[in-house]
């Protein structure tokens, strides 16, 4: 396992730095708005994570990467193995999209069905390092049952703050891993509030996006992955759907890390893409503004439906770093980027998910991403997150009785239709 290279942590927004030894989640100065950003030693790095140093590690988990993390999970790791998800090429989507070269990273395969495991993987070894029982965060779904999931298989009691609305699997997730639910009548940002307050009155360890700044550092790994498995040569483009802003901030805080040891040449350009019902970065983005003003969510795509962005400074100081792009795009293109990725990929993505995709569509109507560039789409959740509202605009089964020429019936009408 390598040795931690973590020199200490720098407040986004005013620059104070605290030592690496801080046990705090945010800024002194700054409060809850001074998100932290880990730093390293890259020198130190460099020794433990060279090209031919991965290449022949056996380890397939996101721990391969533990020089760059900021937690050591105690060996053997109590959890769900979390990484190592499938990156391949989609050539009928790409055909589809006129892509030469389209590629899904398909996170949705992780233990509890998000890209959050990540993260949830960081925040439970970093936990269970500061002698922690009890873990608690706020989600719209995915973070939560990813922390139940990771918290329950390592021993460690979950509390978790959902908004009354999350969708029923996610609840149901949340439930059999044993946590303790508290269903918010309320949006997700008042259930984020309410989370914090309990944390801070309790002492419990608190797994809370944009505020524990060890969540992008774990979700920065599948950038690592991304980069690994196309040998070092980094795509053109990696596309990212957004809501708070967290995996955006994660993916480009992986992306310069590679650079800084040299793992990478160039930097890919972050195509960020958020719905037009919940577009707060999209805006700042456009404004040129460094954070995000709140806005009242509407989407459909509950995972990204965020009324105010606590992570936006990462966010958009990564679309900004790579030379990126900002996108919004309506609940129906989502949908029908959800239908693309099923009908054509053969993957099945929740609405947030297949956001990602319905900004590459848009993006290539606007000539943004050409033919021939390397196009690589984040599959951040697993369709039965949310599969009534993933199904929507799909055909209703056909209903028959168990007779064959009832069946010859319709299939014939069909056919001649």
């Amino acid at each position: 396992m390598p040795s931690l290279c973590v020199i200490g942590l720098c407040c986004v927004r005013c620059g104070l730095r605290q030592a690496q030894d801080f046990t705090g989640y945010t800024c002194p100065d700054c409060g809850d708005e001074g998100i932290l950003d880990v730093e390293y030693d890259y020198g130190r790095a460099r020794q433990q994570l060279s090209a031919d140093l991965l290449a022949r590690e056996m380890r397939r988990d996101i721990w391969r990467y533990g020089a760059l993390l900021p937690a050591s999970p105690p060996e053997p790791w109590p959890g769900l193995p979390v990484g190592d998800t499938p990156l391949f090429r989609a050539a009928r989507l790409g055909t589809y999209l006129g892509l030469d070269h389209l590629l899904v990273k398909h996170d949705g395969l992780l233990p509890t069905g998000s890209l959050k495991d990540r993260a949830s993987a960081v925040a439970i070894a970093q936990a269970l390092e500061r002698g922690k029982d009890i873990v608690a965060g706020a989600s719209t779904g995915n973070a939560a049952s990813s922390l139940a999931g990771l918290a329950a298989a390592a021993g460690l009691r979950a509390v978790i703050f959902v908004p009354e609305s999350a969708p029923a699997p996610k609840l149901a997730q949340l439930r059999t891993y044993g946590a303790l639910v508290v269903a918010v009548r309320g949006t997700y940002d008042e259930a984020f509030d309410l989370c914090l307050a309990a944390t801070r009155r309790f002492g419990w360890y608190s797994r809370n996006t944009a505020y524990n700044p060890v969540l992008s550092e774990g979700k920065k790994t599948v950038a690592f992955e991304v980069c690994e498995g196309l040998r070092w040569r980094p795509p053109d483009w990696i596309a990212v759907s957004v809501g708070d802003g967290c995996i955006l901030g994660g993916v480009g805080k992986g992306l310069r890390d590679l650079k800084e040891l040299g793992l990478i040449s160039r930097l890919p350009r972050l195509l960020g893409v958020q719905a037009e019902g919940s577009a707060a970065i999209y805006n700042a983005f456009l404004d040129g503004a460094r954070t995000a003003e709140p806005v009242r969510p509407d989407t459909l795509a509950d995972s990204i439906s965020v009324g105010q962005p606590r992570d936006a400074r990462k966010a958009l100081a990564a679309i900004r770093d790579t030379c990126g792009q900002m996108i919004a795009v309506s609940d129906e293109a989502i949908i029908e980027g959800g239908h693309l990725l099923g009908g054509l990929a053969g993957v099945f993505a929740e609405p947030a998910a297949s956001t990602a995709l319905a900004g590459v569509l848009a993006a290539r109507h606007e000539g943004e991403i050409r033919p021939g560039d390397t196009v690589v789409v984040l599959v951040t959740g697993n369709g039965l997150k949310d599969p009534q509202t993933t199904a929507l605009s799909t055909s209703e089964p056909l209903s028959v009785p168990p007779d064959e020429g009832a069946l010859d019936t319709v299939l014939s009408a069909l056919a001649s239709g």
